[in-house]
């Protein structure tokens, strides 16, 4: 009896872990169901991970601290390559946020991961915000990406 139970078990281990080397849809997010059901594209698995995420409120923890294969959120002004983009690309950027369009300025949300659908609402707010954001002549690059961060949040 033993060893059909461990067989049984020793089964159904090797088919779960089989069907997450086959990484599928994301439907589910991050969070305990994640980790436990793995990335499959199985509706019974997704589902699953779904109402574990969802029953535990563990997407909540694991985005808030980065785990359960959640990202943190990181502010724009930690970001790297805007930080360097901004810095390459002042004065240009200046010109196409106060124009509100033009190859800079989709640069720079290309870079911010904004949705399409979500541009031309940003291009306006940053176009009505450019005073907040180049606050002066010698405003550095780095000052820039903070207000426009905070113009963001606002």
């Amino acid at each position: 009896m033993k060893k059909v139970v461990a067989m049984l078990i020793g089964g159904l281990f090797v088919l779960v872990l089989s069907s997450t080397a086959f990484a599928g849809q994301r439907n589910y997010g991050c969070g305990l169901g994640t980790l436990v059901f793995g990335e499959t594209d199985a509706l019974l698995s997704q589902t699953l991970a779904g109402t574990t995420n969802g029953s535990f409120c563990s997407q909540w923890f694991g985005i808030t601290s980065g785990t359960l294969n959640c990202n943190k959120y990181k502010s724009i002004s930690s970001n790297e390559k805007i930080n360097k983009f901004v810095a390459d690309n002042m004065d240009n950027l200046a010109v196409d946020i106060a124009r509100g369009q033009g190859e800079y300025l989709n640069t720079l949300v290309v870079l911010m991961d904004v949705s399409e659908s979500d541009r031309a609402a940003l291009y306006s707010k940053l176009q009505s915000n450019f005073k907040n954001i180049y606050t002066s002549d010698d405003v550095t690059s780095i000052d820039v990406v903070k207000n426009i961060e905070f113009v963001v949040k606002s």
